[in-house]
């Protein structure tokens, strides 16, 4: 499973890109807002500095103006990967993309056949928001199950992102159910190595070996 990063912020992506985790950067209208930077500039700084997948998300509603920002968007950078809202405008900017060879990300995806959809058309990715359907209520990991059986059974080459994710739980069942990517908040990509027992145990290795050290 690949870990992709969902922010915008530079900083955060650094830390993580260091630890050599980030596989590629999502980005939507709301995290780039809280940038407070020009949108361009910035997806183009977070391509550098990844060089990586780079999710950069239109905010037109009609087709035509999709596919005009696509169109933009993927200029700035080789690695960006347009979103696309999965509505009915989205999917006629989303066949425009692929037949122009711009990779696409389909977002807000909450059903099997929404992503049953896209993969027919040729979608680089599909990001079913989990979070939001357990949220709601709905098994997102049945969902997300669903997703995988329709995919193999066509052998659809569109890769499983799974997106929305609220905690490392979340990531652990999407892993098992064979999600391609995972994108997570920086608050998920904190706990995944967290522990209490990890932490007591390297706390008791360290005071053993303090007591063994001579005296300077």
């Amino acid at each position: 499973m690949k870990f992709f990063i969902d922010t915008a912020n530079l900083d955060q992506i650094r830390k993580y890109r260091d630890m050599h985790l980030v596989d590629g950067v999502t980005t939507n209208p709301s995290l780039a807002a809280k940038e407070n930077t020009d949108f361009r500039s910035l997806i183009k700084t977070i391509c550098d500095l990844v060089q990586a997948p780079v999710s950069a998300e239109v905010v037109s509603t009609r087709a035509d103006e999709m596919f005009a920002e696509a169109r933009e968007l993927a200029a700035i950078s080789p690695h960006v990967v347009v979103k696309l809202p999965t509505i009915p405008e989205g999917i006629k900017a989303l066949a425009r993309c692929v037949e122009a060879g711009i990779p696409t990300n389909m977002t807000l995806v909450f059903q099997p056949l929404q992503a049953l959809i896209v993969a027919k058309i040729g979608a680089t990715y599909v990001s079913p928001f989990l979070g939001r359907l357990d949220d709601i209520g709905q098994d997102s990991m049945d969902v997300l199950s669903v997703i995988r059986e329709i995919y193999d059974n066509y052998d659809f080459q569109t890769k499983i992102l799974a997106a929305s994710l609220r905690h490392p739980l979340h990531v652990v069942q999407a892993a098992r159910l064979g999600a391609d990517v995972a994108t997570l908040p920086p608050t998920v990509f904190d706990k995944l190595l967290d522990h209490p027992l990890t932490t007591i145990g390297l706390e008791r290795f360290l005071a053993d070996w303090g007591k063994m050290r001579p005296e300077a």
